[in-house]
């Protein structure tokens, strides 16, 4: 391997007018993965965190409260297009509960925390080239969100796939926008800079940013939690969930054994067969929110410190440039998360969360789950659980969010249920429920439809003319 690829890589971004510091940052990942470098760790490098602060612990004043997010941003990662799910806009514009999307919520939830504790809380998105202009629009229906002398979004960097044999910027003459990816969620602290952002929310007086992703409606505002990181005088925190039975997969945060370094891991991260052992809740019990709190003068000094280049771990995800064709060009993304910026701030903290802040949708499983009578929407547009959540298993038939809107009309009562598996082509267009471990199977491939007033239980449909009821 020479020079070639990266240079190649390098005219294409500067003509695409990448910024010089987004540039640099892919030319360091460049290097780590023409050195082989994958960024992969081994679980014998690492051990379990112990000993971590917790929110129901938390004892705060309103007025610690209202001081430090009256100087904390709301910054939410809205890039995403929810291609896994068959989206072609962004994911944030899917309605979630009653016609409401991802971003109507998360405006009311600041509006909400505005008016609650007396503040301007801003809130800022971070676009890709995909989801800037449709969300702009939807957020003009809020005409009190913007915060005079504040942007309401910027937009996360971009940077060429490699063709996986050449390292080589890849060719698609078919669709050149596949020729491009995003760098990974990490690159929140380039686009900060290099979009101005950064020096505009400081300029502003704001000290506090709350970072979490757009598809987590969990990520509330919250000023206990907001207290108690400018209390702590840290430069930076993450939140930690503790691990059910159903959490099989996700980052975490571990300790690394050489220094007692606490350092993140993604699952991308993670050598193929010792996923068993790292998603084991007995053995690592906590996975990675992605709900992170930063401290944004701690953040300039740091982005200083390094010439604007954070030194964040490579991520070498392996996919093919077009993600819908598994035969077409393997390619290299070169990435980082951004939850990997603990390796790299001094006196970084973690924080165990109520699991009530981690409620993303990454498939129609969670959708159908966040639409039930499980969650119910508060005054300020929280989704808060009734009981424990059940554990939804549908079929490859309702993976993408086309085939699934044409067959869950009204999603059935859950709140007696444990669990819900659906084999085959149902359609949920009436009123049911799932009572303890409900189960639907078809043995063919025909549509079948759950009868209004049915009874779903682990042996299948049954109606109120059968139970008697």
């Amino acid at each position: 391997m020479s020079a070639r690829g990266l240079d190649l890589a390098v005219t294409k971004m500067t003509e695409a007018g990448v910024p010089d510091l987004a540039i640099a940052t892919f030319a360091r990942l460049y290097g780590e993965l023409e050195a082989g470098k994958t960024g992969l760790i081994r679980e014998s490098e690492v051990a379990p965190l112990t000993g971590i602060d917790r929110q129901a612990d938390l004892e705060v004043s309103e007025e610690q409260i209202a001081e430090t997010l009256a100087a904390t941003v709301v910054i939410k990662l809205n890039g995403g297009l929810g291609t896994s799910m068959g989206l072609e806009g962004p994911k944030s514009l899917l309605p979630v509960r009653d016609g409401a999307t991802f971003l109507d919520l998360i405006a009311q939830q600041v509006l909400a925390a505005r008016e609650r504790y007396g503040v301007n809380l801003p809130l800022l998105l971070m676009n890709s080239f995909r989801t800037q202009a449709e969300s702009l629009d939807l957020l003009a229906a809020y005409p009190d969100l913007p915060v005079d002398g504040l942007p309401l979004d910027f937009l996360q960097n971009k940077e060429p796939k490699l063709d996986a044999e050449t390292l080589e910027p890849v060719s698609w003459p078919a669709e050149p926008d596949l020729e491009w990816c995003p760098p990974g969620h990490g690159d929140i602290y380039t686009a900060l800079q290099t979009s101005g952002a950064l020096d505009t929310l400081l300029g502003a007086g704001y000290r506090y940013a709350t970072i979490s992703n757009a598809d987590n409606l969990g990520a509330v505002p919250d000023g206990a939690i907001a207290a108690w990181f400018a209390a702590s005088g840290a430069p930076y925190a993450a939140e930690l969930v503790a691990k059910s039975d159903a959490d099989v997969k996700g980052g975490q945060l571990v300790v690394r054994r050489s220094d007692g370094q606490i350092i993140q891991r993604e699952t991308a991260q993670t050598y193929p067969e010792e996923l068993d052992v790292a998603n084991d809740r007995h053995v690592h019990p906590f996975f990675h929110a992605n709900n992170l709190w930063i401290d944004l003068v701690a953040l300039k000094d740091l982005l200083a410190e390094h010439d604007g280049v954070m030194p964040l771990p490579l991520i070498r995800n392996v996919k093919t440039v077009d993600p819908s064709d598994k035969t077409s060009t393997a390619v290299y993304q070169l990435e980082t998360a951004m939850g990997a910026a603990v390796n790299v701030f001094p006196g970084a903290r973690v924080i165990e969360v109520e699991r009530k802040r981690f409620l993303p949708v990454k498939t129609t499983n969670d959708l159908f789950l966040l639409r039930s009578d499980v969650y119910e929407l508060t005054e300020e547009k929280h989704l808060l659980a009734r009981t424990a959540a059940p554990l939804i298993s549908l079929d490859g038939t309702y993976k993408l969010i086309g085939d699934f809107q044409a067959r869950v009309k009204q999603v059935p009562s859950l709140v007696e249920a444990s669990s819900l598996t659906v084999e085959g082509d149902w359609h949920f267009t009436a009123p049911a429920r799932v009572v303890g471990e409900g189960v639907l199977r078809a043995e063919d491939d025909l549509p079948h439809a759950v009868p209004d007033g049915a009874t779903i239980t682990a042996h299948g449909i049954s109606t109120s003319n059968e139970t008697g009821a």
